[in-house]
């Protein structure tokens, strides 16, 4: 019987759901001499017309507009971007918020971004340090110098994220590992102990994978931009419609807080029918 500490999994997206925009507009598109519109219809004209993925198309822009700029295409040039990202109320002190709340419930609070993103930028932001594991784009480096895409996370592959953090094999590279067959009771991180935060419709096959496996779904919205976010509570996307204000006391801290509430007990209980269920199978 595993009798390993309650854990709550929050897992964000990043863009849109913690910081106000896309990453790459607060300074990398600027660097650029060109406004955020302009650099994303040249990546939507790409994807159509070389029928590429989005996600790469967007990174194999970021290369060759840096190029004709003569900037740096290197992972601290990158890296760096993220100290420009302008962040939704209370984001900065929500982690640590949780964190302590958490703690004086016997809860281990634990924080993940599953994002199609720059992994790069990312590691540059003021909260990267909150994270146990950060899925998101990322370049391969040679000599330096970014040359091909690592990895990257789509709608569709974002959801084998939610897997490995069920199952603890959280390194990309230990495919074995996360396809292996494990019991119920030895998961580190039931789904029915996921919080999915995120806002839009990209999000939806990890909504409904957490929901679907007892966990809860929740979109966050800027308040000049509500539609999208709606849509998704309508349509029965998500548990919970919310503001994207982290601060303490708002209606997005008071559920996340109800939240953990609710898994501690359910969580002993949830290992109690497992105990049991040991104890029988030893008869």
């Amino acid at each position: 019987m595993n009798t390993k500490k309650t854990i709550v999994a929050f897992i964000y997206d990043y863009d849109h759901t913690l910081c106000t925009t896309d990453m790459q507009n607060y300074s990398f598109i600027p660097s650029l001499n060109i406004q955020p519109k302009e650099f994303w219809s040249k990546a939507n004209d790409l994807t159509e017309e070389a029928q590429m993925d989005s996600l790469l198309a967007y990174m194999y822009l970021m290369i060759q507009e840096s190029k004709r700029m003569n900037l740096p295409i290197n992972r601290e040039a990158f890296v760096q971007l993220g100290k420009d990202i302008q962040y939704f109320p209370g984001v900065e002190s929500w982690f640590k918020r949780l964190d302590e709340y958490g703690k004086e419930r016997g809860v281990e609070v634990q924080h993940y971004i599953i994002s199609s993103g720059n992994k790069e930028i990312i590691e540059g932001s003021s909260i990267y340090p909150y994270f146990k594991k950060v899925y998101a784009c990322e370049y391969l480096y040679r000599d330096g110098v970014a040359v091909w895409p690592k990895s990257v996370v789509n709608y569709t592959t974002k959801t084998q994220f939610l897997y490995r953090i069920n199952k603890g094999v959280l390194e990309i590279s230990e495919n074995a590992k996360v396809n292996a067959s494990m019991p119920d009771e030895d998961k580190p991180v039931p789904f029915q102990n996921m919080v999915y935060i995120a806002d839009g419709e990209t999000d939806v096959p990890c909504m409904k994978t957490v929901r679907s496996n007892g966990g809860i779904a929740i979109a966050v919205y800027d308040k000049k931009k509500k539609k999208p976010a709606s849509r998704l509570f309508n349509d029965g996307r998500v548990d919970f419609l919310c503001e994207a204000d982290y601060s303490e006391g708002k209606q997005l801290d008071d559920i996340a807080k109800l939240i953990i509430d609710k898994v501690a007990p359910m969580d002993k209980l949830y290992r109690l029918h497992y105990k049991q269920v040991d104890e029988e199978n030893k008869k």
